[in-house]
């Protein structure tokens, strides 16, 4: 893919270039209101330029959490869907602006392609917009920790070494996806809250299970040969924190299925919120917090 082709990276100039004028949907919701403030984030998988995406989710998340660093743990952007069909509503834009306004402003954004967009692999090393795009990052928490970041794919064999398969079922898993928009519109027309089909097939079926476990494992282990003391991942859209072998593993989740982000606190302590589980609580008509956490701090 091209780099005119990808509307983010035409977006985005080259640090000293002159920021324009924030748009509406730049600074939208921006108004003094309900903030959480945290040290760091991660994010991954949003695949934007997908119907699956949860732009308006996100939109909300990325205006309620300030942070002084923001990691884009790769499937940012996805290139696959892209290059099939083109597909890119002004969510989506407003997404990309959102980023890069934050950049503006003086947070640190840190890209770290995926298998979906790694034709920005070809950018490693260089700026784009105040957006640092690098193959890997280690991050050291306020505690001293520090945390290996990567995608994740390099560590999964069928797309290593059978790309052709991978892409076939990433066709399969759109199918699920639009299934499981059609499911949650109806459900939405009922009156309740977001509920993830596509995910709740992949905890029932035990060869995914078995995938997820094997890929913690090898994800963990090299972390641990890199002298980390954990690792940040994204890539299979399951968002977990947990200790394998010693090493603390963490996948942020995803934007698709989970609507999850990892979070680091000023005191290095680590988070996984659930936004979803935010939204349903909305719904309610409770007076949710800022998130919902899903995973004990680390």
């Amino acid at each position: 893919m091209r780099r005119d082709d990808i509307p983010a990276l035409d977006a985005m100039r080259p640090r000293g270039a002159v920021p324009e004028a924030d748009t509406k949907a730049d600074t939208e919701g921006d108004a003094p209101g309900e903030r959480l403030h945290v040290r760091t984030v991660w994010i991954s998988d949003l695949h934007l330029g997908t119907p699956g995406c949860q732009a308006r989710a996100l939109l909300d998340f990325l205006r309620t959490v300030e942070c002084e660093t923001l990691f884009l743990v790769g499937d940012i952007i996805d290139g696959w869907q892209l290059k099939r069909s083109w597909y890119w509503p002004q969510a989506h834009n407003d997404v990309v602006q959102k980023l890069l306004r934050k950049a503006r402003k003086g947070t640190k954004v840190v890209f770290v392609p995926g298998n979906h967009d790694e034709f920005a692999r070809r950018y490693v090393q260089h700026n784009f917009g105040g957006v640092d795009v690098v193959d890997e990052a280690l991050h050291e928490l306020a505690d001293g920790r520090k945390l290996w970041v990567t995608h994740g794919d390099y560590f999964d064999g069928v797309v290593q070494c059978a790309k052709w398969l991978a892409v076939v079922g990433d066709s399969a898993y759109e199918f699920t996806l639009r299934m499981n928009r059609h499911l949650n519109s109806l459900r939405a027309r009922l009156g309740l809250p977001y509920w993830s089909l596509s995910k709740y097939l992949k905890l029932k079926v035990k060869r995914a299970v078995s995938f997820i476990g094997d890929f913690e494992a090898a994800v963990a282990r090299a972390a641990r040969e890199r002298g980390a003391d954990g690792v940040v991942c994204g890539h299979i859209h399951h968002a977990e924190m947990r200790l394998i072998d010693g090493v603390l593993y963490c996948n942020d989740g995803d934007w698709v299925e989970s609507l999850t982000a990892l979070v680091e606190h000023g005191d290095g302590r680590l988070e996984i919120l659930d936004w979803a589980a935010r939204a349903r609580a909305l719904a309610r008509g409770e007076a949710a917090a800022a998130a919902v956490v899903v995973a004990p701090a680390a």
